[in-house]
Order: C-alpha cells, then structure tokens, then sequence
C-alpha cells in the first residue's frame, strides 16, 4: 500500500470519527462540516483517480480498477441528473426529471457495505426497497399443529410477526457537487454518489447497531434489555445489558454462556449457529489475541482459536473492557429509499461552499435484535492469555517398551493352537525335537 493511500485512509478516519462525534454531541454545525470535509474527500479521490485513467477506454480493465459499468437506466439517469445540476434553475430541473434513481443503484451500495463492514455482511441486512413499513418475523420456527385451527393456535403464530416502521431512523445524505464532477461522466458520478450514500449509511450504524438505546435517535443496539424500557410517549428508552465478567475463554465457560443463546426468550430451543464475538480493536490486540492465539507442532502461530466456531469481529463501537456474543441473523437491519423513489432533491439550508451546488436524497432505516436472548455483554477486562496445558506422567505409570532384543517367538504355522499354548517357545521346542528324532 502507498504512502498516498495510507494518508488517505488515515484523513478519511479522521472525518469519520469528527462526524460520529458530532452526531453524539447533537452538534449540527460539526455535522455539517464533517459532511463537507467527507464530500471534498471523496471528490478528490474520484478525480484522481479519473485523472489516472484518463486515458484508457477499455471497459473491461476499467471495471478492474473499480470503474463499475452502467446499465442503460442507470446511464440515462445519471445523464438527467447532471443536466439538471448544470440547469440555471436546478431546483425546478429536478422536479421535472421523470427518471428516478434505479434500484440497481442502492443495491450496489448494499453490495459495497456487506463486503467492506464484516459486522454488517453478519448480521441480517436488509434492502427493504421502498418499503415504510416492513413485517419481521420474529420467531425462527413456527411448529405445524395437527387438529383444529383454535384461536389459541392463531394467537401463537400470529404473535411471531411484528410491523418495523422504517421511518423512526431517517438518513439524509447532503451531496455538495462541484462542476468538475459534472464533467467527468456518467460512471464517475455514479462512483462518487454511490460513495457519499455509502458513507452516509455505513458511518455511525455500526454505533447505534451495538449501542443505542433509544427508539427514535437510531437502531436499538445488540447491547439493549429488551424487556428493561420506559416510555415516554412513543419513545422507548431501553436499559443496557447488564455485563457478565469472564476470566477465561475455555470450553466450559464459553459453553455456559453459549447454552444461554440455545434458547429465545420464550425459553424454545434453537440451534446455535453464526455467533460473532464483537471488540474493540485496543482489546483485540491486549486481550483476545493473547487469548486466543496458539502455537502448533510446526511452530508457527494460529490466531483466533475458540472453543465453539465463531466470528471475531472488531468495532470501535464497542466500549473498552467490554465483548458482545450473539446470533449475528438474530440482528434485524433494513435501510430502503425514502417514499418519492429515491428522487435526489436541491437543498437551500445547507450550503457548504458557494462554487458548489448542494443535494440531498433521503434513505429510511431501522433496526433492532429479533429477540432479547440473541446477544450478551461480557466484561473482559481480567480476561486471561490463553495457556497450553501439559501433563507430566511419572516412569512408573508408563509402560515400558518391548526391547528389540528380545527373542521373538516363533509361529507353527501348521499347528496354530500351539502358538496359543501358555509356554509357546517350549512347545515348539519340544515338537522340533520330537521330528528330528
């Protein structure tokens, strides 16, 4: 990797981080400037690498170098949209567009989101399209029962259903476009669209996926008490998790912990598959690698041995000291377009640099566990390296080996029942002399 690309990743983190503060502190003002900073950012690193491959036109190897190839709709799209951003009357332009921004578009962001965020290719992400209200099934199995459908019966299936409303987390992504922008073409708007929506979704989720609490300020976090909330009007703020200190990662106390996901909160079985084990980078490094890395017979190193097959994913979000364990698909995340189809519109409250022309397109999500025994908390602050045990067994519990001295006893192969005689070597001996004379 290039000094130029490690800077970049290294700026890139920095406006993250200033973004997600801000979004902590309410700070709209820091916000909006952190958006501004990440726009410039990726505007940058689009016309570079534009400038790069100025001059290749071979669809194939511009498609290798992340150039992704447009369908007809998507062309014809992008081509409106830049027409209406050079209009004089931008505002006006984009209502009167007919084109509306096509699915393929959003799934590509998806595609980018899941491959690049380990937590979310985990956890049940889903495109709800342009769905508002979206129905979750809750139960992981619904049992068929012989014998007349009773309301009772109807009760219990119909309760593993609930109605998410799409519209509690709503993500505005402000998309300041400069002209350089405009000329470049179609694809490379495209890539430059795509990477601000991507950004819009991806920076903070992972936060309110692990830590939120409240209804309306994001998804509810895996680290949430289902079951501990109080309302204040539609508002639900949820108590966190109590955390449950480990000392070890051994077979006996994973497994302890384990069996409690072996059950929903209904106290029903379910098989135990895809549990991720969630930390935070610092604690990867000073904790769970000492924790769970080995040395084999060859002598090099395996990482990330655990006694039960799972996921160690890390997360800035999640606090120091602290590991969350789950069922990754018992994680609901759905993010759809926002009812006028995913139309971008001219924004007047936010301008960020009088050369530019701001936008903004609307994404509804939200998110929640599918059940309240799907993820724990753990303290893992007095978390011990991982030691090899090796038992010592003393001379006298070992049997000593056969000397390869030792006179080997012969078999008759014709008289096989005098290999079986208590004194075999005698036997044969006296039969031998018994032929000779």
């Amino acid at each position: 990797m290039s000094l130029a690309v490690i800077n970049q990743n290294v700026k890139r983190t920095e406006i993250l981080n200033q973004m997600v503060a801000a979004m902590h502190d309410q700070n709209a003002e820091g916000y909006s400037e952190s958006i501004r900073l990440l726009a410039q950012d990726i505007e940058e690193e689009v016309l570079s690498k534009a400038q790069e491959l100025a001059n290749v036109s071979d669809r194939e190897v511009l498609s290798q170098r992340g150039v992704r190839q447009l369908t007809s709709k998507e062309k014809k799209y992008y081509e409106a949209l830049a027409k209406a951003w050079k209009a004089t009357d931008p505002k006006q332009a984009l209502t009167n567009i007919e084109t509306v921004m096509p699915e393929t578009i959003v799934d590509s962001v998806f595609d980018d989101l899941r491959e690049k965020h380990e937590l979310l290719n985990a956890i049940d992400f889903t495109n709800t399209k342009g769905m508002i209200k979206f129905l979750l099934n809750t139960n992981e199995r619904a049992k068929a029962v012989w014998g007349n459908l009773t309301a009772v019966i109807t009760k219990e299936l119909s309760s593993g259903f609930k109605e998410v409303n799409m519209e509690l987390l709503k993500l505005s992504a402000f998309i300041p476009v400069s002209q350089a922008m405009l000329d470049l073409g179609p694809e490379w708007l495209d890539r430059y669209v795509r990477e601000v929506l991507y950004e819009a979704i991806a920076n903070g989720l992972e936060d309110s996926i692990i830590n939120n609490l409240v209804t309306d300020s994001g998804t509810i976090g895996m680290i949430a008490d289902l079951k501990q909330g109080t309302a204040n009007g539609n508002v639900i703020t949820y108590k966190a998790k109590t955390a449950t200190a480990i000392k070890d990662l051994q077979p006996a106390t994973i497994g302890k912990e384990i069996a409690k996901l072996a059950v929903d909160e209904n106290g029903k079985a379910r098989v135990v598959q895809g549990v991720l084990f969630i930390v935070n980078p610092v604690d990867y490094f000073t904790t769970i690698f000492p924790a769970t890395t080995v040395m084999g017979g060859d002598g090099t190193y395996r990482r990330d041995v655990m006694p039960f097959p799972m996921t160690i994913i890390q997360s800035a979000a999640v606090a120091q000291g602290k590991a969350i364990m789950g069922l990754g698909k018992r994680y609901f995340m759905g993010v759809g377009m926002g009812t006028k189809d995913g139309r971008i519109e001219f924004d007047d409250s936010c301008q960020f640099i009088e050369d530019n022309r701001v936008y903004k397109i609307k994404l509804y999500a939200n998110g929640m566990p599918k059940d309240n025994n799907a993820f724990l908390v753990f303290d893992i602050t007095d978390l011990k390296p991982l030691v090899i045990k090796v038992s010592v067994v003393s001379d006298e519990e070992v049997p000593a080996p056969a000397s390869l001295n030792a006179p080997v006893t012969p078999i008759d192969t014709a008289n096989p029942a005098d290999a079986n005689t208590n004194d075999g070597g005698q036997a044969n001996d006296s039969g031998e002399e018994e032929n000779a004379g």
